[in-house]
């Protein structure tokens, strides 16, 4: 807890300050920072991903499509751009887990997922998610059986990952757009599941 009280420590409060000291000083404009707003609250984001996963489950052409050319069905539901480009999507299933880690630098799709998360880029998950994929997965609270095989994707400038999780049971009553809403981030990475 901060000493304002808040669990954030005033993070709005410190966020509007420097927003107000940048756009004094010069070094950016009012307008441009609504644009890079507006292009993360709407246009890029992990919301995206769970469209084109949620599609996939309920449209076996539009699987078939993500499974041979991710990038250009992802393209279908008006997503891609910067960072998007080369897309394969790996599917998860009883008997394969896909993991996703960029081990150089953070490759990350943001067209899909929006902007990668700290854990991401930190050289702790960069090595061990390689050389301990299943005590990452355990970290995240992620137990599989040992029968399910862990493959992981090194994401790079070239190609980058998004994993379709398993359509949770219990779901098939629902439509495209409540399923999109059981997708999270950290499952299209694969260090959740549903």
């Amino acid at each position: 807890m901060a000493t304002d009280g808040t669990a954030d420590g005033g993070l709005a409060a410190r966020t509007e300050a420097l927003e107000s000291i940048l756009v004094e000083k010069g070094y950016v404009q009012p307008a441009a920072l609504d644009r890079i707003i507006s292009t993360y609250e709407r246009d890029v984001g992990p919301r995206n991903g769970a469209q084109v996963v949620a599609r996939s489950w309920t449209d076996p052409d539009y699987r078939e499509r993500l499974r041979a050319d991710a990038t250009a069905a992802i393209a279908e539901l008006g997503f891609g751009g910067r960072q998007g480009e080369h897309m394969v999507a790996v599917e998860n299933t009883p008997d394969e887990h896909h993991l996703v880690v960029c081990t150089l630098c953070s490759c990350y799709p943001w067209p899909v997922l929006g902007l990668p998360p700290t854990w991401y880029k930190s050289p702790a998950y960069r090595s061990r998610a390689v050389l301990d994929p299943r005590g990452v997965l355990a970290d995240f609270g992620v137990t599989l059986p040992e029968r399910t095989r862990v493959t992981v994707h090194d994401s790079t400038a070239e190609v980058r990952y998004l994993v379709v999780p398993m359509r949770p049971a219990g779901t098939e009553g629902l439509d495209e757009s409540s399923l999109a809403e059981l997708v999270t981030r950290d499952a299209m990475i694969g260090t959740a599941l549903l």
